[in-house]
């Protein structure tokens, strides 16, 4: 059996480049595959290895005082999530470029647990959900009362807030996979004059555990070799294919003319069409 760990936490690191040796080789020694970033900031990861060598890490990670509060996403592994590990040090744990004074550290937006979160959604509570994923993710699953921002990426949030000031009054809650995301921008929206801003604890991951199938329609994108994931229970599944518009939740990387690589959701039949344009 085979377990995907997903965990971060904004955390003063100081001894950064010892601290990715150190890891990498408790990860070596355990065949555990997957990426960790680390920064002055904090870490940033998502491993997969087989279930008691994934428990061993967290026996010796959670050891360390400074991750031992980290709440780890725990998940069903396929053994080739990933291809290999990467662990490497950089200036941020997500790459958004955002002023240094942006510092979940210090000020971030205040978390909501997801049996709140639920209980809003019963009640009918009025909130927006802004998904801080990027497009292509949201388009296979989001929640209800989601509003899609447009980004290709997380450094792109400046240029989506014109069009996000008219929910500037709203009760906001943002929402991304795991909460890295969400911990950084939040703290963007509430330095732009955003008030009343949640960040959703243990982000989209945490919700489905305990609420599979409510609220959140379709299924979870991840970055591995899964490409998409649920936790069951009745759920509707609104991913669309890109050329033909059926209902699909098959992703495909789409190798575009300028060389780049970007995402798509192809049914089967669209996709052999295609041909080596996209690869599964």
């Amino acid at each position: 059996m085979y377990t995907v760990l997903l965990f971060y936490k904004y955390v003063t690191i100081k001894n950064a480049p010892e601290l990715m040796v150190y890891l990498r080789g408790v990860c070596e020694a355990l065949s555990l595959k997957g990426r960790i970033i680390l920064a002055e900031e904090g870490i940033n990861g998502t491993l997969e290895g087989e279930t008691k060598d994934t428990e061993k890490f967290l026996g010796l990670f959670l050891a360390d005082r400074r991750f031992k509060d980290i709440d780890v996403k725990k998940s069903e592994g396929t053994g080739n999530a990933f291809p290999k590990l990467s662990i490497k040090v950089r200036d941020e744990i997500v790459s958004t470029k955002f002023p240094k004074s942006i510092d979940p550290r210090k000020k971030t937006a205040k978390h909501i647990k997801p049996e709140e979160l639920h209980d809003w959604y019963e009640k009918g509570k009025d909130f927006v959900v802004i998904d801080m994923r990027n497009s292509y993710e949201i388009k296979s699953g989001h929640f209800e009362k989601t509003i899609d921002p447009g980004l290709l990426a997380s450094r792109d949030l400046p240029d989506a807030i014109g069009k996000l000031k008219i929910h500037q009054d709203k009760t906001i809650i943002t929402a991304c996979t795991g909460g890295v995301r969400c911990g950084k921008m939040s703290a963007y929206l509430l330095d732009q004059g955003f008030k009343d801003v949640y960040q959703l604890h243990n982000g989209m991951h945490g919700y489905m555990e305990k609420y599979p199938g409510k609220h959140f329609k379709g299924t979870l994108y991840t970055f591995d070799n899964r490409k998409v994931m649920d936790f069951g229970g009745e759920r509707e599944i609104i991913g669309k294919c890109e050329d033909c518009q059926t209902t699909t939740e098959d992703y495909y990387d789409l190798l575009e003319e300028s060389g780049k690589e970007s995402q798509v959701l192809l049914c089967k039949d669209c996709a052999r069409v295609r041909g080596d344009s996209v690869r599964a």
